[in-house]
């Protein structure tokens, strides 16, 4: 696939869209984005999305319970962090820490 040129619908700057990009896109089934990347990462933020599980493409519904069919499935934990109780949206294995919201950003604040 060839690189494309879209205008972003909220800030109308050009942006491209790479045709490995475009592959992705596809094969998980997702439109085509209507916004730069700035431009949806503040509109994800101001939804107070994390974006957990959408790769390096930075697009297309990460948060996958905004209007995107079913609500996604919660599982509860206890943070390995602060022992507080929370859900997650995967099935504990054991094998691994879970963190609660607050945790998890913090750890990931020091990269």
């Amino acid at each position: 696939m060839e690189d494309k040129q879209i205008v972003c619908t909220t800030c109308g700057t050009d942006f491209t869209f790479t045709g490995e990009e475009q592959e992705f896109y596809f094969t998980k089934g997702f439109q085509e984005p209507k916004k730069c990347k700035p431009c949806r990462d503040a509109a994800k933020q101001a939804r107070g999305g994390s974006g957990g599980a959408r790769g390096g493409f930075g697009g297309g519904g990460g948060n996958r319970g905004g209007g995107y069919g079913a609500p996604r499935e919660m599982f509860d934990a206890v943070c390995a962090g602060c022992g507080v109780q929370t859900q997650v949206p995967f099935q504990p294995k054991g094998s691994k820490p879970v963190y609660c919201r607050d945790c998890f950003q913090a750890s990931r604040s020091y990269y």
